[in-house]
């Protein structure tokens, strides 16, 4: 049966009645946490044909969330950087900063209708976090929040949203205490419970039904995305380009042009300090087939099988997964995964609040540094549409302190080339 979330778009019957996306997805878990994921599978599928909760979540999403969010011409930094014009998804505008609540607003919905007294969630930049305490507040649930102890030093304003929220954030200060080790201490936490609460993954990971639920309350990034630039430039763009780490705005963005062929998808995963480093989280450009928090995808990890530490400036890309459609799609060829360094990401940072007056999240700061090197080599009639997937609140104290802005320069020579960007940028 058609999902009336994703009418609109074709999701290639994917995933399969057993989770799976080709090779890749299922759902690895203890036996009896796999009944309780069963259970979740048919609420879900019984809510979405549910004419009730579709209106009530389409009534948040336009009311509270304040959707559609809009497409934004980025024209001072199109002329600057040369070539291609560059075009913003303005999920940073979202209620609570970015597409996160999108998927929380459902998952939320989906746990009160299945009777749950609480909602648990791992965060990395706390964007998730902040998402999920937010819904939970309005719609009346206890919230607790999982977070690497690295990650809640470094995204401290989430953390103090969070607890103003109601939320309790637990600190996890196992392993690297960042978002790997938050999601299993999460697990763990559900594992305890699994009746009374309910595991709200941050993205489009973990067992099935996890990776196509997240999809699906993401799928209306992409459905008005896909209308908004067909109004403002009369016809599809030449490129969608979106940061990856788990890849729930990915999917969100790519899902509603996946049968448009003449549009090239590219997902920007994070080199860090360099691919030829361990300091990394390129899961896909490096990676390979392995099993993690009970799905299989690409996964960087270790000749037994275990993941490794992964590293990231952005901590929601600082997982060593990624969704089990993304590494169907790479495998298939329709999406392209390439890669942005922590460097570039902090001199789109820069240029984007420099230019267009919006600070973006340094996840979406990759995507934005991917479209500054993808514009320079495009005909000025190519449109690239960017999935800004956040806004950069939380990320503002951490890059003044650890890439001060010691020299910015935007050179107007030669057709007004983006150039010496940000030359003296450097690492303390």
């Amino acid at each position: 049966m058609q999902n009336p979330l994703t009418k609109e778009i074709n999701t290639t019957g994917l995933p399969d009645n057993a989770g799976q996306f080709g090779e890749f997805g299922g759902s690895y878990i203890p036996e009896q946490l796999q009944s309780v994921m069963d259970e979740v599978t048919h609420a879900y599928h019984q809510i979405v044909q549910d004419p009730a909760f579709l209106t009530e979540f389409s009534d948040l999403l336009k009311h509270y969330v304040g959707r559609p969010s809009p497409v934004y011409y980025a024209k001072r930094l199109s002329e600057a950087v040369g070539g291609a014009q560059i075009y913003l998804k303005r999920e940073d505008l979202n209620h609570t900063g970015a597409h996160k609540i999108n998927h929380c607003i459902g998952e939320v919905l989906l746990a009160k209708r299945m009777g749950k007294k609480k909602v648990i969630a791992e965060t990395g930049a706390g964007q998730h976090g902040v998402a999920l305490a937010t819904a939970a507040a309005l719609l009346g649930l206890e919230c607790d929040i999982y977070m690497g102890e690295v990650d809640i030093k470094k995204e401290a304003p989430n953390v103090s949203r969070m607890k103003i929220l109601g939320a309790t954030v637990v600190n996890v200060d196992r392993g690297t205490k960042t978002l790997k080790d938050a999601v299993d201490a999460a697990f763990e936490a559900y594992l305890e419970d699994p009746h009374s609460q309910i595991y709200c993954i941050g993205s489009v990971v973990g067992p099935h039904p996890f990776p196509m639920m997240v999809r699906d309350f993401q799928a209306v990034v992409g459905l008005e995305a896909k209308k908004q630039i067909q109004e403002m430039t009369g016809s599809l763009p030449q490129a969608v380009i979106a940061c990856v780490g788990g890849g729930s705005n990915a999917m969100g963005i790519f899902s509603a042009f996946l049968e448009d062929k003449d549009v090239a998808l590219y997902g920007v995963e994070p080199a860090g300090k360099g691919l030829d480093t361990p300091y990394n989280a390129a899961t896909i450009t490096l990676g390979s087939p392995g099993i993690l928090h009970g799905f299989k995808s690409l996964l960087l990890q270790d000749e037994s099988g275990e993941a490794l530490p992964v590293y990231s400036i952005a901590s929601g890309l600082d997982y060593p997964g990624v969704g089990p459609q993304h590494s169907y799609l790479h495998s298939i060829g329709r999406v392209q995964y390439e890669s942005a360094t922590d460097r570039e990401a902090v001199e789109a940072f820069y240029g984007l609040s420099r230019m267009e007056g919006i600070i973006p999240a340094l996840e979406s700061s990759h995507a934005v540094a991917y479209a500054i090197k993808k514009a320079q080599h495009s005909s000025k009639d190519d449109v690239l549409l960017v999935n800004l997937s956040g806004r950069g609140d939380k990320d503002i104290d951490y890059v003044l302190e650890h890439y001060p802005l010691v020299d910015y320069e935007v050179r107007h020579d030669n057709g007004n080339r983006f150039r010496d960007f940000l030359a003296h940028i450097k690492e303390r």
